[in-house]
């Protein structure tokens, strides 16, 4: 099982009644495999917030409730976050965080480990496949246990990564029959809040104690005391992976700090060094008790700390020459650089190619599959900050806006998804305050950044059964959009598109064009008849390569005189047919008419 898959199983095998997430790499499939088992409630909510609130919910029903959401979910979640770790639980909570630890899908790298500081929770963090099962399950008993949330924290090479598995039986968890009334618990307005902050202190303690004896947490024996490591999550791996002879204490129970482990492994050690990714959390708390230890002041701040990593950084404490690479560590490899790009007739395609088109403008992105709008060939996004932030901060550069910008149009990109997640507040923010902004609200019908999931727009829910589908123009429209504001535009017809985003840019005021047409990876897309190129016809304009289509390739380039002296380069193409859906974006820009729908080719069956 990958880490995903092991903290889906020990969910269920848990008992757990309910289950919510928002996608979110590296922590989607933890949703989508729990999906797949029975007499478990899973829902894709809208945002990580309301994905908490389900389960917090689901928790005071007296069930055992859990969420999933990668880091910077959990800095949406966290105003409901900061409240239930006063009022506390009844059924078992808990919430799978992941972190993206490397930028490998995120616009950041933050350590969610601050999360436990910050709301007085225990931290869970599993090393591998086999330890997010386990560690998942006690975490629910630790919930109960503690009258706490707790927090699983999980990083992108724990989610991904598969080793073998082994599960033990599904838990009968009885919930309560029903929810029990306790206004001075669950109304947390400050009479009643203020009165669970000693409960918390209190549960601070026990936890404190706790951590020293919890079978989460090891002394390992070396048979070298030279160095002596404190880590947790998948940096144990590499600790042990560079340094096999080391003495290492080993925390899944990593918050608190098991402060007596850590000062007995420092009495048997010549130098101790805190290991852990990415924030220096434990030594910082470490140095506080009095104990001394080496951590990032030889190691990087930030990004994965795998064994080569480790061998450098420590190379000087051991008094050895820096270590330039691992012995025998293969040279890198000259790949043809492949940059991230949209997928052949995405529907994002059309519409990143006629903002490259337009002039004096300001563009504000968001998180999504057009974000990559800002790559080449269309160098047509301007910001990207968070998700929903293409509203506020458009509405923002309207506002602001100095001598120099004072004749720019003001266009926000955003995804269905993402506008439903949290984009429709700042709309309705653009619209109160009369904002000069043009919204192009992308509906695909999917999440379509992290593999196609449903959403309250795309009309079905996460069991693919048919629910209720958001009329966007119909919301738009009801924010305060003036109806005559609003379009419904075809991104593969590029005239339409074209005239419309001009002419809409033009007008003072907000107005909003909606995209609609399916990703073209989910079953709701259908493939028409693919093109090729007449090279005899082609006069390599290149015009087709600035939709930035991957299925069009250029095949040869040139230089040309115009009539008028100045040089222009060509560029001829070729379609790969196999890969082309047919979308008849590359035959609207196409001047000498050289795209045509390719010939049919049919195998032969020999008998």
């Amino acid at each position: 099982m990958s880490g995903n898959e092991a903290v889906a199983r020990a969910v269920w095998d848990a008992g757990t009644r309910v289950a919510a997430a928002y996608p979110g790499t590296p922590a989607t499939e933890i949703l989508e495999y729990l999906s797949l088992y029975p007499d478990l409630y899973a829902e894709w909510s809208v945002n990580e917030k309301v994905s908490l609130e389900v389960a917090i919910g689901a928790s005071l029903a007296g069930a055992r409730g859990f969420c999933a959401m990668k880091h910077v979910g959990l800095n949406v979640a966290a105003d409901a976050l900061m409240t239930q770790t006063l009022a506390g639980v009844v059924g078992g909570l808990v919430i799978a965080v992941a972190d993206d630890v490397g930028f490998s899908s995120s616009q950041n790298e933050q350590d969610s480990r601050y999360w436990g500081r910050f709301a007085h929770l225990p931290v869970l963090e599993p090393a591998d496949s086999q330890e997010a099962y386990e560690m998942t399950r006690a975490a629910f008993a630790l919930s109960e246990q503690y009258n706490t949330p707790v927090l699983l924290r999980l990083t992108t090479r724990v989610c991904h990564v598969k080793c073998l598995v082994s599960v033990g039986e599904r838990q009968v968890v009885r919930a309560a029959d029903q929810f029990t009334k306790d206004p001075g618990r669950w109304v947390m307005v400050p009479a009643n809040a203020k009165r669970h902050v000693p409960e918390m202190l209190a549960r601070d303690k026990a936890l404190a104690a706790a951590v020293e004896t919890s079978p989460l947490n090891r002394l390992e024996a070396g048979s070298n005391p030279r160095l002596g490591f404190v880590t947790s999550g998948p940096a144990y791996m590499h600790v042990r992976e560079a340094f096999p002879d080391a003495p290492v204490l080993k925390l899944g129970f990593s918050h608190p700090v098991p402060l007596g482990l850590v000062r007995q492994l420092a009495d048997q050690v010549e130098a101790l060094v805190v290991v852990e990714e990415t924030e220096p959390l434990m030594e910082t708390e470490i140095k506080a008790a009095g104990i001394a230890a080496h951590g990032k002041d030889i190691l990087p701040a930030a990004g994965e700390l795998p064994p080569h990593i480790l061998r450098r950084g420590l190379a000087a404490l051991l008094g050895q020459q820096p270590v330039a690479a691992d012995v025998g560590q293969r040279p890198a490899l000259e790949v043809f650089p492949r940059p991230p790009t949209m997928c052949v007739a995405c529907p994002h395609l059309g519409v990143y190619y006629t903002l490259s088109q337009l002039r004096n403008v300001n563009i504000s992105g968001d998180i999504g599959c057009y974000t990559l709008g800002a790559g080449h060939p269309w160098n047509a996004l301007d910001t990207c900050i968070s998700m929903g932030a293409s509203m506020g901060i458009a509405l923002g550069l309207d506002k602001g806006r100095g001598p120099g910008d004072e004749n720019k149009k003001v266009v926000a990109v955003i995804g269905d998804s993402t506008f439903l997640h949290m984009g429709m507040q700042g709309l309705l923010d653009i619209a109160y305050n009369r904002g000069n902004v043009t919204v192009l609200l992308l509906d695909n019908r999917a999440v379509g950044m992290t593999g196609g999931q449903e959403n309250p727009g795309s009309g079905r829910d996460i069991y693919g059964q048919p629910a209720p589908r958001v009329d966007f123009a119909k919301l738009v429209e009801a924010l305060g959009i003036d109806k005559e504001r609003i379009h419904m535009v075809d991104p593969y017809q590029l005239p339409v598109l074209f005239k419309t985003l001009r002419e809409e840019t033009k007008r003072p005021g907000p107005s909003v064009i909606i995209t609609d047409r399916p990703c073209v990876l989910i079953d709701h897309y259908q493939k028409q008849q693919p093109y090729e190129v007449d090279e005899a016809a082609c006069t390599g304009c290149g015009n087709c390569v600035e939709v930035g289509c991957p299925a069009i390739h250029v095949t040869r380039r040139d230089k040309a005189i115009k009539p008028s002296g100045k040089e222009v380069e060509l560029a001829f193409v070729k379609i790969e047919t196999a890969a082309c859906t047919g979308c008849d974006l590359c035959v609207q820009t196409c001047a000498p008419k050289a795209i045509r729908h390719a010939v049919p080719t049919f195998p032969v069956s020999i008998n």
